[in-house]
């Protein structure tokens, strides 16, 4: 029963809140009773999602599978609705994958309140969940707050010495977005009398609806773009990252970024798109800032994981130009980008906390040579940082270059910056490498460092199977995606597969009766139907 198609998501989802109600039950001093039950339903929560993988059907004529509708709060018209379509069931493999990684992880970094430690590390895990999952307002914005409470408190009480000042940061940037949210979700019942994601998806706010859609738009977009960060709202994520433990980094840049760009593309985008084309020069020249910016900031930094974080500013300008290019390749490209962002920089993350658990310090400057008493973590780290950079045959090359290359489509000047930001992406984290491993030990504390032991291999070897997996034979990916790109590109561009000479930056016809979910072209990748890029049509302003 609880793996029946009406139920494998609900089982999915509160495996790991069993496992931190059972965590209750553990006696305060028994610190091994707590690693052991919190990596056991960390690892239970990826085995219970993995018969998704052979059950969800890639070209299912439904929007969304698995769906599970029942009453929840009749008084105000909410229900408990959970399913999947290709985008969120990306998105929740990857939360079930890094989950037990993360804790892990902590297994010997953690020492004081692991019992609590635990607890709010699987708490989190079913916030995110449901995040993804949710197909009514009322529950999915109850997960997206939800989330706050274990990160916050992870954050505040096992961070670094600044860590209060970035959890009240993270807390208050993150709640104002909430704040904003949720008014729009309460104008959007007032107006539609809904709370059903599924009903605003077949029937979006076009602009007939006036002032009233701006509205709604930029009440979502503030509160996506304050988790993403796109720029200017990014001041709080180096704080966070740099304070938080090894395993809340990891999660934070792995799963929680991406409830952001996951907003953008189930939300704003289909559910306003004549919003969504008006304002996406706006919204691609932030995003082309937040790379420029993010990279630069990231060639001036003395600490390794603030480092990383800054690099996540500029990895996800990648996602969130990709999405507002509004393009199947872009659209395609931003959701396989943040897989790889999540794959890989929260590789980046265990690396560093590796060498902060041997050496106590983040400081680049306390470190060099480190691939002599070191070989087999040199090699790792080298795979990691090729990924993350994107080097063909590796999993950060596949995002870019899609998303790259649906850019240009409509305008090449887009893709000409976003080129600029690869280069710096590579410069920085090269020279980071180099500084860390190559060279010869001056500091007599890095001469006998231990390599990696066999915990740390499980933590990073899966990841680096998934960055050449993905590198190497990308299709199922696309395959995955192609019926939610179409549903999307039908709301929000419907010329772009009616006519080839239809110009793709054309807004939406006003105001759709019903627009179909449910592709024509169904079972096709999205590449199949995309015009040349040097055709007139394809020329903005032109």
């Amino acid at each position: 029963m609880f793996f029946s198609d009406n139920h494998i998501l609900s089982t999915i989802l509160f495996t790991p809140l069993v496992g931190a109600i059972l965590l209750c039950f553990v006696p305060r001093g028994s610190a091994n009773a707590a690693r052991w039950i919190g990596n056991l339903f960390g690892l239970l929560g990826l085995v219970v999602a993995l018969p998704l993988l052979s059950r969800f059907q890639a070209q299912s004529a439904a929007p969304f599978q698995f769906v599970q509708d029942l009453p929840w709060i009749p008084s105000i018209g909410a229900h408990y609705t959970l399913g999947l379509d290709g985008l969120s069931f990306l998105l929740v493999m990857l939360t079930v994958i890094l989950g037990p990684i993360a804790i892990l992880s902590s297994w010997t970094a953690i020492r004081k309140r692991e019992k609590e430690y635990y607890i709010l590390l699987l708490m989190l895990q079913t916030g995110m969940l449901g995040v993804f999952m949710s197909l009514d307002f009322v529950l999915f914005y109850l997960f997206w707050e939800v989330m706050l409470v274990p990160m916050y408190f992870l954050i505040g009480v096992w961070g670094s010495e600044r860590r209060l000042y970035a959890a009240i940061k993270f807390f208050l940037y993150t709640l104002a977005g909430s704040v904003l949210m949720l008014l729009a979700i309460l104008a959007i019942y007032h107006s539609r009398g809904t709370f059903d994601i599924r009903e605003i998806l077949l029937h979006p706010f076009t602009a007939q609806y006036g002032d009233l859609e701006k509205w709604l738009f930029w009440g979502f977009f503030f509160a996506f773009a304050i988790k993403v960060p796109m720029f200017p709202f990014h001041t709080w994520l180096p704080d966070a990252h740099t304070e938080a433990p090894t395993a809340g980094s990891v999660i934070l840049a792995g799963v929680l970024l991406k409830m952001g760009t996951y907003g953008f593309l189930r939300f704003s985008v289909p559910m306003f798109p004549d919003a969504a084309v008006k304002y996406r020069g706006f919204l691609v020249a932030l995003s082309l800032v937040g790379i420029i910016y993010g990279a630069l900031v990231c060639m001036m930094q003395k600490d390794m994981k603030k480092l990383i974080a800054y690099s996540s500013v500029s990895h996800m300008g990648f996602c969130t130009m990709g999405i507002f290019a509004l393009t199947p390749l872009g659209l395609s490209g931003s959701i396989i980008q943040q897989i790889n962002h999540g794959i890989s920089t929260g590789a980046l993350f265990l690396i560093v906390g590796v060498l902060y658990e041997r050496r106590h310090t983040r400081l680049i400057s306390e470190f060099g040579g480190l691939s002599t008493p070191m070989p087999n973590f040199a090699a790792v780290y080298m795979i990691v940082t090729l990924s993350s950079l994107g080097m063909p045959l590796l999993n950060g090359f596949i995002g870019e270059f899609t998303i790259l290359r649906g850019a240009f489509e409509v305008r090449w000047q887009w893709a000409a910056w976003g080129v600029i930001g690869v280069v710096l992406g590579a410069a920085y984290l090269l020279w980071l490498y180099q500084r860390v491993m190559f060279g010869s030990i001056t500091n007599p504390a890095n001469e006998h460092l231990p390599d990696l032991n066999a915990r740390e291999y499980a933590t990073l070897l899966p990841l680096v199977f998934l960055a050449f997996w993905i590198g190497i034979y990308p299709a199922p990916l696309f395959k995955v995606l192609d019926q939610p790109v179409q549903r999307i590109m039908q709301v929000v561009n419907p010329s772009y597969y009616l006519s080839p000479s239809a110009s793709p930056t054309a807004a939406p016809a006003q105001a759709p009766a019903a627009p179909p979910l449910v592709s024509p072209a169904s079972g096709t990748n999205p590449t199949s139907n995309m015009r040349p890029a040097n055709t007139p049509s394809n020329k903005e302003g032109k």
